[in-house]
């Protein structure tokens, strides 16, 4: 009987393999015999993999050239990549929904029938029905890198650039995974509660102590670990996961769920 969390035969292109969350995910991904990886990053991946395209994620010249240098059939793009509020909202949103966008869109001719989109989100956007008429204006730019950033410019966001952009890559998740499936691709994203990796420290200066340390004690009193979320990748990008599609799905210890059903101490925060 066959392995179906196995990647012998895959491979995959994985963005941000570099350090955190993507350095964990090469590592399950090693273990799972995955046939060849292609990582896309500004820095060159520690981790195992056998080719490295060295991407600016923000630049779009440099992720068409990246669609253009991967080789082979791709059965899992994992569009992991992302950066904080640290960095300006332009570079923010190209590279954490623009890029992502473009690489899904991109190489969709080139993953077979029960090949995997899996884009990695946050549960920094969770509020994204709050704003879904603006979200989906954004998404009806059809992923027009200038056009996107001139509406960036010249909008107020009621959120910050960090929240936005991940708001804006659950909703595509949801959006574009009925056109994919139409393919046999399936798309689906994690959206991590805060993850113990060198971006916390920029995620403590963007949206305070006092609220990283909050949500932590409120989940399960740690942060979640780089493996654990790239295992729940992996997961997705694999065959256990062929009936799963155009799922946001939660990697947060419940905290989410106690948000929603009122069992949150607020107190703590206040």
């Amino acid at each position: 009987m066959s392995n179906p969390f196995s990647y012998e035969n895959k491979r995959v292109v994985v963005t941000g393999g570099a350090t955190g969350v993507g350095a964990g995910l090469l590592d399950v991904l090693a273990e799972q015999g995955t046939a060849h990886v292609t990582v896309l990053d500004v820095k060159a991946p520690s981790g195992p993999h056998q080719t490295y395209l060295q991407t600016d994620l923000s630049d779009p010249k440099a992720v068409d050239e990246a669609i253009a240098a991967i080789e082979g059939p791709v059965d899992a793009l994992f569009n992991n990549a992302g950066v904080a509020d640290t960095l300006p909202p332009s570079t923010v949103i190209s590279v954490n929904y623009l890029a992502l966008r473009k690489l899904s869109e991109g190489l969709l001719d080139r993953i077979p029938e029960g090949g995997a989109i899996v884009n990695t989100a946050s549960i920094a956007g969770g509020q994204w029905p709050t704003r879904l008429d603006m979200i989906n204006e954004v998404l009806d730019l059809g992923g027009n890198w200038e056009s996107t950033l001139a509406w960036l410019d010249s909008h107020e966001l009621g959120t910050q650039p960090y929240a936005f952009s991940k708001e804006l890559v659950q909703v595509y998740t949801m959006r574009s995974s009925r056109p994919t499936q139409a393919r046999g691709v399936r798309t689906n994203s994690v959206c991590p509660a805060p993850i113990d990796t060198p971006l916390l420290k920029d995620f403590r200066e963007t949206m305070t102590d006092k609220l990283i340390d909050w949500n932590i004690e409120q989940g399960a009193g740690r942060p979640v670990t780089p493996r654990e979320v790239g295992l729940v990748l992996a997961f997705l990008g694999s065959d256990a996961a062929a009936y799963v599609n155009g799922v946001n799905l939660l990697v947060d210890a419940g905290f989410s769920a106690a948000l929603t059903t009122g069992q949150v101490d607020f107190a703590a925060i206040s």
